[in-house]
């Protein structure tokens, strides 16, 4: 069990998504950073589907009750095990009364906390990913605070020897983190409605650095910046948006819709986010910068294609290395 003595800035559980429902105009949520999720899943011997605690900027702390195995990956939020910093992107053993907490962010501005087991919450409409605005899903829909205790689900028996046959604090491998930037380059493939922007617009979203907004959140990404605005004022039909589209509202400035987006928006969209670099703008805080940069459809695949194979390449060398446990 996680027994929760300081909850952080936002601290919350999340899944991969709830899929399926948007056609009703349920909100997706889940992870803002998928792969550093999946990652953190991964090297604890989880499926990459179960829920991790994702935490904000301020790190929460965290009493653990029982021994298990945890990993943190994603932004460096300077975690602690009883006072004694401790590496990312690997295997932790956490001891019965363990105190894990947090210091200053580093790099990037969420931490996806892996526990063996997976977080134990009740499925929402398939998913246990928390839904703050409506209050839904995850922990009582809310994020952690003081006093919560998070149980998780039992240990796979071979999770149970890995913790038994490893007394030490931490594993001696380590898959190789991701780099963060401070200024990322974004690939965006031009959106549905790029040519009804003006020809100043057009070169901008290119060529002109964008700042994060302070009124930015898990719903979208607001950006400051040169002003983009359509060749003439034109009313469109609101359709379905996705993770990482931008768009452009009447005062100019660009919205990259994240995780909480809404299912549909009426708003013109100037670009797509190409998946594989949505971790890059989930890690971003407020005042970085950001600079976009045109990528085809097929060259975005591509490059979704090459991550997962790198994916299923770290999958595999995890269970080479759980072999070892038996």
């Amino acid at each position: 069990m996680l027994k929760i003595l300081k909850g952080g800035l936002q601290t919350s559980v999340q899944d991969l998504g709830r899929t399926g429902f948007q056609k009703y105009g349920v909100i997706a949520s889940g992870v803002m950073d998928p792969f550093a999720h999946r990652l953190a899943n991964l090297i604890v011997g989880n499926d990459e589907r179960f829920a991790t605690l994702e935490i904000s900027l301020v790190g929460p702390k965290i009493q653990f009750t029982e021994d298990t195995l945890i990993a943190l990956c994603g932004g460096d939020l300077s975690p602690k095990m009883d006072g004694t910093a401790i590496k990312m992107w690997r295997m932790l053993v956490m001891k019965k009364d363990s105190i894990l907490t947090f210091g200053e962010p580093r790099i990037g501005a969420r931490c996806y906390l892996a526990v063996a087991g997976g977080i134990k919450v009740a499925e929402l409409m398939g998913s246990r990913s928390t839904y703050l605005r409506a209050g839904i899903g995850g922990f009582q829909g809310r994020s952690l605070a003081k006093g919560d205790e998070i149980h998780s689900d039992e240990m796979t028996p071979l999770q149970v020897k890995a913790l038994k046959r490893n007394s030490e604090s931490e594993f001696d491998w380590l898959i190789p983190p991701v780099r963060y930037f401070e200024e990322p380059i974004i690939r965006i493939i031009k959106g549905k409605q790029f040519d009804l922007f003006n020809d100043s617009s057009k070169e901008q979203i290119f060529t002109e650095a964008f700042t994060v907004s302070g009124n930015s959140d898990r719903m979208g990404y607001r950006l400051e910046g040169p002003n983009l605005a359509l060749e003439k004022p034109t009313e469109l039909i609101s359709e379905a948006v996705a993770f990482g589209s931008v768009q452009v509202p009447s005062d100019g400035n660009p919205i990259i819709l994240m995780a909480d987006r809404q299912t549909t928006g009426g708003y013109p969209k100037i670009g797509q986010v190409a998946s594989v670099d949505l971790p890059l703008i989930a890690q971003l805080k407020q005042g970085q910068g950001l600079r976009f940069k045109e990528i085809s459809l097929v060259d975005a695949q591509q490059r979704l294609i090459e991550q997962e194979q790198h994916i299923r390449e770290i999958k595999a060398s995890i269970q080479l290395k759980q072999e070892e446990w038996k």
